[in-house]
């Protein structure tokens, strides 16, 4: 258990001592929010993001960059050492190295992707008039990530199965791999889509991480603990800046990545039906979302003044710490009750 925490105390106080000369960086390099310009997934301009976005302008972008990288080094570490001082693991050497691969290649190859959108917004937004990556192309390459991610969690651990708490297990074969793919992209752009106000997806995902931390570590699942561990301390340090008024935004390489990563973790655990519960507050944003999409597309018309949902609170008037602290409430009842689902038989 003491490794555990000492994990986290060492992510904390690495990314802390980082992240203010890493600010300074961004500055330096002009890795910073411009003023935006930005359209929905039809290509129509969306002014009512943009006038409750734009005073952000100039703030530097890149929080998920550096704890992304710091996360890595750190679980490296005390991975490598949990292995060589664990004389009893050479049976479960299979499973162990999979389950790090897995986990590993989401954090990093959606973290690409995010970089790569981010970069696109930032230098070149203005030579493609559209803020970033096209959505659909953005999906494209989201779900050949996510079907490779999927395979390999249906492949190599094994995992074929999905728990419905009160109901039972039930055994889907090859048809997980759709599903886990589904799950994958619908939490990677439910975290992107959150990541609108001052420490609203930091905090979400530091308290959703946290009764995940719970349960791996409830069955002995050390990999994936320590994995939490070394991300929850960087992204406790983070959120200490990124708090309203933020000094650093997170950017799609952060998002993009701790969203599918998030998602992936709740698979590994078999917790794929309390996934959506802990991470409720990700939830409501991403159906009303596409539900704002769907009625465009099918209604000709807006199912709600604006989507996703923390931006209809800002424009029926709630301040920006008022939405994040509320809202950090409501996780923390949707993670109590994710919590009995997951520990229900």
């Amino acid at each position: 258990m003491a490794v555990y925490f000492l994990t986290v105390f060492v992510s904390f106080v690495f990314n802390f001592v980082l992240i203010v000369p890493f600010i300074n960086f961004l500055y330096k390099i002009k890795i910073q929010r411009l003023k935006q310009e930005t359209k929905d997934i039809f290509n129509k301009p969306t002014p009512i993001f943009d006038r409750f976005h734009n005073h952000k302008q100039g703030k530097p972008v890149g929080g998920g960059m550096l704890i992304t990288l710091t996360t890595i080094i750190i679980f490296s570490f005390f991975i490598s050492m949990y292995v060589f001082f664990n004389k009893k693991l050479d049976l479960n050497y299979p499973s162990i190295f999979s389950e790090i691969k897995i986990l590993l290649f989401t954090f990093i190859s959606f973290a690409c992707l995010g970089v790569y959108d981010d970069l696109t917004k930032i230098f070149f937004w203005q030579k493609k008039h559209f803020f970033g990556i096209r959505m659909r192309h953005k999906l494209i390459i989201e779900i050949i990530l996510a079907l490779i991610i999927s395979f390999w969690l249906y492949n190599e651990l094994k995992i074929d199965i999905i728990h419905i708490p009160f109901i039972g297990v039930f055994e889907i074969g090859w048809w997980y791999i759709i599903f886990a793919a589904f799950v994958i992209i619908s939490f990677a752009n439910a975290v992107n889509i959150t990541d609108g106000l001052d420490g609203l997806a930091g905090g979400i995902l530091m308290i959703a991480l946290m009764s995940f931390w719970t349960i791996a570590r409830s069955i002995l699942d050390s990999p994936t603990s320590i994995f939490i561990a070394s991300w929850l301390g960087g992204l406790i340090a983070f959120l200490y800046f990124n708090i309203y008024p933020a000094r650093i935004f997170l950017g799609d390489t952060g998002s993009l990545s701790f969203g599918a990563t998030f998602a992936v973790i709740g698979l590994v655990l078999g917790k794929a039906f309390a996934l959506p519960v802990i991470g409720g507050i990700f939830l409501i944003e991403i159906l009303s979302s596409l539900i704002q999409i769907l009625s465009k597309k099918f209604r000709k018309k807006k199912a709600f003044p604006v989507a996703p949902f923390h931006l209809w609170l800002q424009l029926i008037g709630w301040e920006e710490p008022k939405i994040v602290m509320r809202l950090w409430i409501i996780e923390i009842i949707f993670v109590f009750i994710g919590l009995m689902f997951a520990f229900s038989k």
